[in-house]
């Protein structure tokens, strides 16, 4: 029994998906131990205990077989070949389960292989479906195996439309390639419509670039505009200043006439010479600018409020 369990430890244990695949696996290995023939062969049922030896014999092998059952399924499955007499019963048991249960799957796997498309799938991701719903088929009814030219056939019918002019192409070849030599052949187009599509972006972003760089050559230099003038305050603030500018002028003329009037003797009240303008007894003019001095302008005040006013 040790070398059994050893045996069948590489055999996916049996459950609700996998049906098809766990019968020809444990069909095959029954067969390569020797023991296939209690299942499906003159040995289904046990033979008169009269004869001792030849039932001995089959008690042995039909316990293999029945520990090779209970042990390739899943836990929840063994309370339906728990009580089985013989290994057909057993096996005939899970037949009978599974049949009701994969018509359903088998059909929702049937309409999504014959609506199949590449879609944004690669060329090796598409076949590698392709095949996986295969198989899944041909395990769930091991009748309705799916030959390879079918197989093609339905891959050819769902590519992109890319590749229409290609299939095209290899359909006019005297000897067609085979299901491997076509997945080979649509790998290496992909590759070089992926190749030629980065040829022509590189290309297009060199022209445009080139492009770029020649209206920037033969664009028109920006024209500078010019400053606006200030207003507001710094309006008002220039105003000011040229105003300033103008009173400055008029109070260094002003100092520049006195001057003069100094340097000739003359006095600059009354313009006679022989006196200055502190000792003037004429009235006073009107100082131009800020040059009245503090005892001029008292002088003036005193003679002003006694009314005394020498004749010149």
């Amino acid at each position: 029994m040790a070398d059994l369990a050893g045996t069948t430890s590489g055999i996916k244990k049996l459950n609700n998906h996998n049906y098809g695949y766990w019968q020809t696996c444990i069909e095959s290995y029954l067969q390569g131990q020797d023991l296939w023939e209690v299942i499906g062969g003159a040995e289904t049922t046990p033979p008169p205990k009269e004869n001792a030896e030849v039932f001995r014999k089959w008690r042995i092998n039909a316990g293999k077989v029945m520990f090779v059952l209970k042990t390739t399924i899943e836990e929840e499955l063994l309370e339906h070949i728990k009580e089985a007499d013989t290994p057909k019963a057993a096996w005939d048991t899970l037949a009978s389960l599974f049949s009701k249960k994969n018509d359903a799957r088998l059909q929702l796997l049937e309409n999504e292989l014959m609506t199949i498309s590449q879609g944004s799938m690669m060329i090796s991701q598409y076949f590698m479906k392709v095949k996986s719903l295969c198989c899944e088929i041909f395990q769930l009814d091991p009748e309705s195996k799916i030959s390879d030219q079918r197989m093609k056939r339905i891959i050819i019918h769902g590519l992109k439309p890319e590749y229409n002019g290609f299939i095209t192409a290899v359909r006019g070849w005297p000897t067609q390639p085979t299901l491997v030599e076509l997945e080979n052949l649509l790998a290496n187009q992909e590759a070089l419509v992926k190749q030629m599509a980065g040829v022509s972006l590189k290309t297009e972003e060199e022209a445009l670039f080139s492009s770029r760089r020649k209206g920037r050559a033969t664009e028109e230099p920006r024209k500078v505009k010019p400053l606006k003038e200030f207003s507001g305050s710094k309006q008002r603030s220039g105003e000011s200043h040229l105003t300033g500018g103008v009173h400055n002028q008029k109070e260094q003329n002003t100092w520049q006439f006195k001057d003069d009037k100094r340097r000739s003797g003359e006095c600059y009240n009354c313009g006679k010479k022989g006196h200055f303008a502190r000792d003037c007894w004429h009235i006073k003019k009107q100082v131009q600018g800020n040059m009245a001095t503090s005892g001029d302008h008292k002088q003036h005040t005193i003679v002003k409020k006694s009314g005394m006013l020498k004749p010149p």
